[in-house]
């Protein structure tokens, strides 16, 4: 047996897998005793052993600590068989292990690696020598990659499956954000930049809360650097990803407004007990603050963790109206106890049912017969709200349908406008203005241009 040749091979392998040589050893050790037990037919575990040689790689066996006068040559092929089975068992467990330890202290880093194929909509990854698995939940919608492709994320989780090591990315997770940040912001990995909070929906949008120890460093304006060049990396990356940036408030009020950009805030309620926040903005500003299929407003109250409602004033004015008109019918409620519960944050008819008579009793001092006859009468006038929005909604959806269906008659020319010009702009005007803009742009047209565009549409027919 040529021992050097059996040397270099085992300081290769221990190169490439990353496994302690002496381990390697161990595993040639334990396999030349099983092939001795299996050349003689014993089943005592304790009737063989063997050294090699870390050094010169001469192998010394032994029988009941006898030196055995047999090389390994001559074990034959059965035995040879067996030898070779238990190194390779044995090698992959020591890789396996080698594997986990490496990892399970990568966990929580950003790695990158080239893309394998898909399994199964899971994207296999290389990571320097290990094959690793990103999940369709943990990619980014829409998002595709072609053998080769070099992919960055994140590393979500290590897990021993028994025979392999599970190694799962993400690049859906919150945390990716963060650690781009770390990479590309220097402030954010020394931690003179702290991100407070980040909200994220992959893909699409992501608001983070970012604060400064320093008071000469502005945390916002570093994270965007200088004419976006940091932040423009970093949307590279996320393949177009919108990411908007806010302060960080200890207020939790001030946290909100900045949340809600770019939408205007004029006023914010908070409800303590009910982990509340009541929104009002002007009715030019609702679009923008709830956002393109509510996103915005999604992903402030993830941020900020609190519940926001968003109202205009005067759905505000009649909520409050509706509440007051209700708690002002019990005896020894008046005006200023309604005021008292808008200033901790209870607003509506609902919130006082939610809360309960305790919190009533508590706050506004009332007998516990008095609270319950309070939240029963108010849980009466939600029912009643609660039908009027339901009728509402019902006939500004027929309404909507009708519009539209209307407009697409005119505008395929089943119907001449001029036989109902009158219905025709109406249909028009209708689809124009319930029209609502995407966040942070401008509306397609004003009420006058829409009116202009009817007149040429109905004229020119």
């Amino acid at each position: 047996m040529n021992t050097q040749e059996m040397m270099r091979l085992l300081d290769g392998i221990a190169r490439e897998r990353n496994v302690e040589k002496s381990l390697l050893i161990a595993d040639l050790e334990a396999a030349m005793v099983s092939a001795c037990r299996k050349y003689f037919g014993t089943l005592d575990a304790e009737e063989f052993s063997c050294t090699v040689d870390p050094l010169t790689g001469e192998i010394s066996l032994f029988r009941y600590d006898e030196p055995l006068e047999i090389s390994p040559e001559d074990f034959g092929r059965i035995a040879a068989q067996t030898f070779k089975q238990v190194m390779i068992q044995r090698f992959r467990d020591d890789e396996r292990q080698s594997l986990m330890e490496e990892f399970s202290g990568r966990q929580g880093e950003l790695v990158t690696g080239t893309a394998q194929r898909y399994d199964r909509g899971a994207l296999i990854v290389q990571v320097d020598r290990a094959e690793c698995v990103m999940l369709r939940s943990e990619q980014i919608p829409g998002e595709q990659f072609m053998p080769g492709d070099r992919v960055r994320a994140f590393v979500l989780d290590v897990k021993d499956m028994g025979s392999q090591v599970k190694i799962y990315l993400s690049r859906a997770h919150p945390d990716f954000i963060k650690y781009l940040f770390e990479v590309e912001v220097p402030e954010v990995l020394d931690r003179t930049i702290e991100i407070k909070a980040i909200a994220r929906e992959a893909g699409y949008r992501t608001k983070m809360a970012v604060a400064s120890i320093d008071s000469k460093v502005d945390a916002v304006g570093a994270c965007v650097g200088i004419r976006g060049s940091r932040i423009k990396t970093i949307v590279d990356e996320l393949n177009g990803e919108k990411i908007d940036i806010v302060r960080w408030n200890e207020s939790s009020q001030i946290l909100i407004a900045n949340a809600l950009k770019p939408a205007e805030v004029n006023e914010i309620s908070l409800c303590f007990e009910l982990g509340r926040a009541t929104v009002v903005v002007r009715d030019d500003q609702l679009s923008l603050a709830i956002g393109k299929r509510g996103q915005n407003v999604r992903l402030g109250a993830r941020l900020t963790g609190w519940d926001v409602d968003i109202l205009t004033p005067e759905e505000f004015t009649k909520t409050l109206t509706t509440l007051s008109e209700t708690l002002t019918q019990v005896e020894g409620v008046t005006e200023d106890k309604v005021d008292r519960l808008a200033a901790l944050g209870m607003i509506s008819v609902f919130d006082v049912v939610e809360v309960g008579t305790e919190v009533l009793e508590a706050e506004l001092e009332l007998s516990p017969e008095v609270a319950e006859q309070a939240v029963e009468l108010c849980a009466e006038r939600a029912k009643i709200v609660e039908e009027e929005q339901a009728r509402e909604k019902a006939e500004a959806e027929a309404r909507r349908a009708e519009e539209e269906a209307a407009a697409s008659s005119i505008l395929s020319g089943e119907v001449n406008p001029s036989d109902n010009p009158e219905a025709a702009a109406a249909a028009i005007l209708g689809g124009a203005i319930d029209a609502v803009p995407e966040e942070g742009e401008e509306a397609a047209e004003t009420s006058e241009e829409a009116e202009s565009r009817a007149s040429d549409i109905l004229g020119g027919s």
